[in-house]
């Protein structure tokens, strides 16, 4: 946080400029009036009084055009050195002024070669131009250590702007980079959610769909199963509502005492799912080969969505009359197969058709939940008839999944 002097000087530049280039001219003649016992002064008060001026006045420049006044500045100091004056540090004020705001404003190779330029015309000025003779020491070390201060503190003042630019520019990066990471969360648990109501919806309206024809087609033929069907029905559309609901939670805060708490649905539940499709004509068998193995909560998720999502899309448009699922647990995977003996395509129309050739939107959503926890997907037809959807998931997931809230 800037001082309210710093903050004066930023309003107020110009103000400040003619103040130093006054105090620094008075600085100026000032430090003519030193001289050494026993070398006497110099007779030059009109010459002295315009290299005062001159140097003064470049200071007025020293912002926009910070070679010309360190040049200016180092000629006068040479200058005053060729009348006899004692180059002391009020005298080189205005040249060291005009380093230090070269040194701030450039680079240090810069600053570096004008030091030394200004430095060895002084130096020389004051050895072989100096009439009164005055001792080296004071012609060589005393410009170099004023000179070398105002350069170091001018680097030292830039490195450190640049040090608190380059902290803002990385804490701006990195707000920029939660922003687009929280859009981008909030975009997948959009996607997310998206694809849990498509798989809800679609399932239990195909269901519902498949259950009401049947009902109707043995309305008269076999009332009692009708009957069945029905009452089979009317769990389903109740189903359908309580998924809804459980997935339009997501959606509710954290602390809202009115969102749902049953659990996500998983393999535990593959038998009620079966025996739903069973009710509408649908055949399903279920085989596990090896010992089943607890799932992650995501993977337990995914698993059931794809086996609700095929059998569906059995349901809708293979004509099929059964379909199998079968559960391989692996060392570290299982792998999901469902396949259906029917002639018209697990996904729609047949064989040469864009959608069973494994690019339906459906496929599309069940790819995504395979890849969400690290696994993957294939489908297509069968040489012998019928369609094969085969998904490979991890048993311990090799990439973060997206823990599902507990609706």
């Amino acid at each position: 946080m800037s001082s309210p002097l710093q903050r004066y000087a930023d309003d107020h530049v110009r103000t400040v400029d003619t103040m130093s280039a006054a105090l620094l001219f008075a600085a100026f003649l000032f430090g003519t009036e030193i001289s050494v016992p026993g070398s006497g002064r110099p007779d030059a008060v009109g010459p002295t009084i315009a290299l005062a001026a001159v140097s003064a006045a470049a200071l007025l420049r020293q912002r926009g055009r910070p070679r010309a006044t360190v040049a200016v500045t180092a000629l006068c100091a040479a200058g005053a050195a060729a009348l006899g004056h004692l180059l002391t540090p009020l005298l080189l004020g205005p040249l060291m002024l005009a380093l230090y705001r070269l040194a701030v404003a450039r680079d240090r190779r810069t600053a570096r070669a004008f030091f030394c330029a200004a430095l060895t015309l002084l130096v020389t000025s004051a050895l072989f131009l100096d009439p009164l003779d005055h001792p080296w020491q004071l012609d060589t070390l005393s410009p170099a250590a004023c000179l070398l201060l105002p350069v170091a503190a001018g680097n030292a003042t830039r490195l450190r702007g640049a040090y608190l630019e380059a902290v803002q520019a990385r804490a701006e990066y990195a707000e920029r980079s939660r922003e687009e990471e929280a859009r981008h969360r909030v975009a997948e648990e959009r996607m997310r959610i998206a694809r849990e109501l498509h798989d809800v919806v679609a399932h239990h309206l195909a269901l519902a769909n498949a259950q009401a024809g049947t009902a109707a087609h043995l309305s008269r033929t076999h009332p009692a199963q009708s009957r069945r069907i029905l009452t089979d029905l009317a769990g389903t559309t109740s189903s359908a509502l309580r998924e809804m609901k459980a997935t339009g939670g997501l959606l509710r805060q954290a602390d809202d005492p009115a969102a749902p708490t049953a659990p996500s649905p998983g393999l535990g539940r593959l038998s009620e799912l079966t025996a739903a499709f069973g009710s509408a004509g649908l055949v399903v068998h279920v085989s596990t080969e090896g010992a089943p193995r607890p799932l992650s909560p995501g993977v337990d998720l995914t698993a059931y969505r794809i086996v609700q999502e095929a059998l569906t899309n059995v349901a809708k448009h293979a004509s099929a009359e059964a379909a199998r699922v079968r559960l391989r647990y692996g060392q570290n995977q299982l792998t999901i197969t469902v396949t259906d003996n029917g002639t018209g395509g697990a996904f729609g129309g047949t064989a040469t058709t864009p959608t069973s050739s494994g690019h339906g939107l459906g496929l599309i959503g069940m790819r995504e939940r395979a890849r969400s926890v690290g696994g993957a997907l294939q489908a297509g037809h069968r040489l012998e008839g019928g369609f094969e959807v085969t998904t490979r998931l991890p048993l311990h997931p090799t990439t973060v999944e997206h823990e599902e809230r507990t609706p």
